[in-house]
């Protein structure tokens, strides 16, 4: 949804979760990654502006180039019809549900979103669907079917859950019945269509009480994948695999305008890692489908440092995500609520994509979660500048240098850069070698160095 949802609900989530929060990080997780997404990549599919068609069936075409590019885990925004009373724009918003239990028109069928499923699943790729619960359209039938599902102010009419979204109207989780349909309706969807999970909007604005009750009821039908569109640490408790990382992704912002430094970075981790499991995902991202339509393309905001920090989000702790259209260097920001077809041109970024999707899958350190290995800094004499850490697991190693800046420099290593047999992860990498040696570095220029 819409970015002012972030604000508001920060707000909200203090008012119904069921209780309080604390800074207190969590000693372990409860539910159990599936080991298909220690090393995996998740790409968000905008299916209505992803081809001329904006079907399942031509984006289906599509799934033997994304495999080869290396993403595992394919996320479809939400594939339910979009109602039209109250609707924005020509075509609505996706979170605008009509239908929980049927298929977008529009895309097509449920026969071919069953078939698209099994050809991603026989490529060894995961589906997952975006899952709309905190609210309807307005002419969901639950509204005259079930009128008290829904929220109302104090004369009794029905209100949507945030002024400024007038197409949708809130449900309320006191009660039981709204309950039991929507998690009958989570299981629906993994029963009929096969899918591996789900991206639940604005999860946090529902009480966790119900995603601890819905999510382990579909785990019974199978072993899923869920990604929380929420930023707190009791989403990881047995609902979420996967949570937002919006801090680190509005800091990466704030150090491409010039606002904040790269060693801001440091403090930023630290306090994510005392508040987090250590087995929690977080995702990391330099765009969604929110940001770019409403806070402007990866480049509006990144400028040039956009491939410097879709390589931190990589190789740092975390579970990254690749947009609709990364691959081929958007630079427009999609409309939200008409048609705005993606114009692929040569995918000029995909073997970049390609190269970190590889690199994930190849090297232990980046495994996600705590399966992976430890951040540990380098240090060096540039550091508002220049970001640079290790990590290692079983034998395997990564080094990452990145000159977060917009100006060019020579940083040099106190204790010098760690004595491996480095192998260059792209080809213009530089020589690193002797202690205290100096490495010239371009504005916004990475490097990255690995140990198999």
């Amino acid at each position: 949804m819409k970015r002012t949802l972030i604000f508001i609900a920060a707000i909200l989530v203090v008012m119904i979760s069921c209780k309080p929060k604390t800074e207190t990080k969590s000693e372990s997780l409860k539910l159990v990654h599936n080991e298909w997404t220690r090393n995996a990549t998740i790409y968000e599919v905008n299916l209505r502006q992803y081809t001329p068609e904006g079907t399942f069936k031509a984006f289906q075409q599509h799934l033997p180039r994304l495999k080869k590019m290396g993403v595992d885990i394919l996320w479809l925004m939400p594939v339910n019809p979009i109602g039209v009373k109250n609707r924005k724009g020509s075509l609505g918003s996706y979170y605008a549900v009509k239908d929980y239990l049927a298929v977008n028109p529009e895309f097509g069928t449920m026969a071919d979103l069953k078939e698209l499923v099994k050809k991603a699943h026989e490529l060894g790729m995961y589906v997952i669907i975006d899952w709309v619960a905190n609210h309807t359209a307005w002419d969901n039938n639950l509204i005259t079917e079930h009128p008290e599902w829904y929220k109302k102010d104090s004369t009794g009419k029905i209100i949507p859950p945030v002024p400024d979204w007038t197409d949708v109207a809130g449900l309320d989780y006191t009660k039981p019945g709204l309950r039991k349909y929507m998690t009958d309706a989570l299981c629906f969807w993994v029963k009929e269509a096969n899918i591996d999970g789900f991206r639940c909007d604005v999860a946090g604005m529902l009480p966790v009480s119900f995603w601890n009750q819905a999510m382990p009821e579909v785990r019974k039908i199978k072993s899923i994948f869920t990604l929380a569109e929420w930023e707190t640490p009791e989403m990881h408790d047995t609902a979420f695999d996967a949570t937002y990382s919006w801090d680190l992704y509005k800091l990466g912002n704030d150090i491409a305008q010039g606002k904040a430094t790269a060693n801001k970075i440091d403090s930023n981790y630290k306090i994510e890692t005392k508040k987090y499991p250590a087995d929690a995902y977080r995702m990391r991202f330099t765009t969604n489908h929110d940001e770019n339509s409403w806070n402007g393309s990866e480049y509006k905001r990144l400028g040039p440092a956009a491939q410097a920090f879709a390589v931190l989000f990589f190789t740092f702790p975390g579970f990254p995500l690749i947009y609709t259209g990364q691959e081929s260097a958007m630079s427009k920001s999609l409309r939200f609520f008409d048609k705005d077809t993606v114009n692929w041109g040569t995918f000029p970024l995909e073997g970049f994509y390609t190269t970190l999707c590889s690199l994930k899958k190849s090297n232990k350190a980046l495994l996600n979660g705590d399966a992976g290995g430890p951040l540990v800094k380098v240090r060096n004499d540039q550091e508002k500048s220049v970001y640079s850490f290790t990590r290692e697991k079983d034998g395997n190693k990564i080094l990452v240098i990145l000159n977060l800046s917009s100006k060019p420099c020579n940083v040099k290593f106190p204790d010098g850069l760690p004595a491996e047999n480095w192998l260059p992860v792209f080809g213009k990498e530089k020589p690193v070698t002797g202690k205290n040696a100096g490495i010239k570095m371009g504005a916004w220029e990475y490097l990255v160095y690995q140990k198999i």
